[in-house]
């Protein structure tokens, strides 16, 4: 049955306050690395907090958490494709380069996506989906384009580190579309990723002496870290939710939303501002993304991962 009038804005509402919590998780993310808390420290928790608010969403919903072999292979895949080598990469890129354009290059997510489905064999060649991709690729060659776009010409390398994460997550979503995920839930496979992600981090953690101890006074970086995972468990929550009451198609569309909302609140909260190539590149991802997009029947539900920002 369609919604009615008022239920479809409704719709609409959350759809936009989805990309809006998505958004600002980029933000939070440069502001977590603001004061030299190292990569894996940060990795662990992120993933505690996560565990931590998935278990009581899973609690609250009679749903268990099945420790089989297949399930536990979901759990190390995704706790280590979907947070693990995405968040390394993101989390040092996030120190030398502006927020908005770590949210401009989440949009390659899809377009990455692409070539690794036609050589897994999910998708036929189209040359839509080709243009969209040639696309995007353009609007990284604008963004690294010495002195013309990022304000200091030394970040240019760090925008292939940052693009490990969209490559990450982009074969994450392959993953998952080739192989299943073994009959879970959205949920139970988040809260077995991130208890086997926190689990696989903690001796990286310690060894490279990046613990972040919870017992200090928290300051800026430590909030945004709680502030980020947790708006990220929430907002995907609801975006489950969203799925199942509108349609992949429709919620899909937070795409944009997401890569649009990180770039406004980076000017808001960081005071970010860009060249007009960077306003070009963020242009182009968008037609790129558009046009890489699958058609509604090939839409499906996405599992997103705990990585900040992760949504295709």
């Amino acid at each position: 049955m369609s919604p009615s009038r008022g239920e479809a804005a409704a719709l609409f509402a959350l759809l936009l306050l989805l990309g809006a919590g998505w958004g600002i998780t980029q933000p939070l993310t440069k502001m977590a690395v603001s004061t030299g808390h190292g990569h894996f420290g940060l990795i662990f928790w992120q993933l505690v907090i996560g565990a931590v608010l998935m278990a009581g969403i899973a609690a609250a919903t009679g749903r268990r958490l099945p420790l089989g072999r297949e399930a536990c292979q979901v759990y190390g895949v995704i706790a280590v494709v979907g947070t693990v080598l995405p968040n390394t990469a993101s989390y040092q890129a996030a120190v030398h380069l502006p927020s908005g354009v770590l949210s401009i290059l989440l949009s390659l997510i899809p377009m990455m996506a692409f070539p690794i489905a036609l050589g897994l064999g999910l998708e036929r060649f189209s040359l839509r989906r080709l243009t969209g991709l040639a696309l995007g690729l353009t609007g990284v060659a604008l963004l690294v384009v010495p002195q013309a776009s990022l304000p200091d010409a030394a970040m240019v390398g760090w925008v292939p580190i940052a693009m490990i994460a969209s490559l990450c997550y982009a074969f994450e979503g392959n993953y998952v579309a080739r192989w299943g995920t073994a009959g879970l839930d959205p949920v139970q496979v988040l809260l077995g990723a991130s208890v086997t992600g926190a689990v696989m981090v903690a001796p990286l953690m310690l060894a490279s002496g990046q613990w972040i101890s919870p017992l200090v006074p928290f300051g800026v970086a430590e909030w945004a870290l709680v502030g980020s995972s947790s708006v990220h468990v929430l907002v995907y929550s609801a975006f489950v939710w969203l799925i199942g009451r509108a349609g992949s198609v429709f919620a899909v569309q937070v795409s944009y939303l997401v890569t649009g909302f990180g770039v406004i609140w980076a000017m808001l909260l960081l005071g970010e501002r860009y060249a007009p190539m960077i306003w070009a590149a963020m242009g182009l991802m968008m037609v790129g993304m558009a046009l890489v997009q699958p058609r509604p029947k090939a839409v499906l539900a996405p599992v997103v991962g705990m990585g900040q920002g992760d949504i295709r």
